[in-house]
């Protein structure tokens, strides 16, 4: 049976006592009903997982016995960047809970002259903790042990400054851009690069001087096949696509 996965943002020690945090304890002890004597796992994102078992469960309150370290890591050796336009609703949810199940490094939302989302530095930084928590709620599910950066969402010009992944392309639908395939290929192989930053634009895609300030940055336009995909699935596609290729879906063991 599958034990319940639990992120905590502390040092965690074998042998060592720990009260949850009132989000967890509470999801733990009202909905899931665990009681005293159950077994879950505890990471806090620094690498490998604890076993762990409920010594007491009173109220909203759990507290727990650390067990022992697994080194484990579920880690892509594919380092990816996910420049994001921001998305309406729920979308942006969406994509970083996928993104983080595909092994994405980090996210960066992204503010553009197409996007309907606007924010203030209030609003950014409430929306980079709840995107940061979906990420982590994601981690808790696929098993990683390791949870990708959200960072506060930043304009393109900000995004693109530092960029420094080997191989770098904008998603865009445009027939003369080159495809997916064809792009790694010249790559001299994506495995040699094993770093990628995506920038998929949002609903309304990336007007024309995006598309050139991306392109004066080192991304290459890049489309994936002869539809046009929504915001939602570019990023996905582009994801699972250069995991089967130089990540760990096609070859497990590296």
């Amino acid at each position: 049976m599958r034990l319940t996965r639990v992120f905590v943002d502390a040092p965690l020690a074998d042998g060592a006592l720990l009260s949850l945090p009132p989000g967890p304890a509470q999801h733990l002890a009202r909905v899931l009903r665990l009681a005293a004597g159950d077994a879950l796992v505890l990471f806090n994102g620094r690498g490998g997982e604890h076993t762990a078992r409920i010594e007491a469960v009173r109220r909203d309150t759990v507290t727990v016995r650390i067990g022992a370290l697994d080194a484990l890591e579920r880690e892509s050796p594919l380092m990816t960047i996910l420049l994001q336009g921001i998305a309406r609703g729920d979308k942006m949810d969406h994509i970083v809970q996928k993104a983080t199940e595909l092994g994405v490094s980090r996210v960066i939302p992204v503010l553009t002259a197409r996007g309907s989302v606007r924010l203030d530095a209030a609003s950014a930084r409430r929306k980079q903790d709840h995107w940061q928590a979906v990420a982590i709620a994601a981690c808790e599910q696929s098993g990683r042990n390791r949870v990708p950066e959200v960072v506060q969402p930043a304009t393109l010009a900000v995004a693109l400054t530092g960029m420094a992944a080997a191989l770098r392309l904008v998603m865009a639908p445009d027939d003369d851009a080159a495809s997916l395939p064809v792009l790694l290929a010249s790559a001299a192989g994506a495995r040699a690069a094993r770093s990628i930053a995506l920038l998929v634009g949002p609903e309304g895609g990336l007007d024309a001087a995006e598309v050139s300030a991306a392109q004066l940055a080192g991304f290459r336009p890049c489309r994936l096949g002869p539809r046009v995909l929504r915001t939602e699935t570019t990023a996905l596609a582009a994801l699972a696509a250069l995991q089967f290729a130089a990540g760990d879906l096609a070859d497990p063991v590296q």
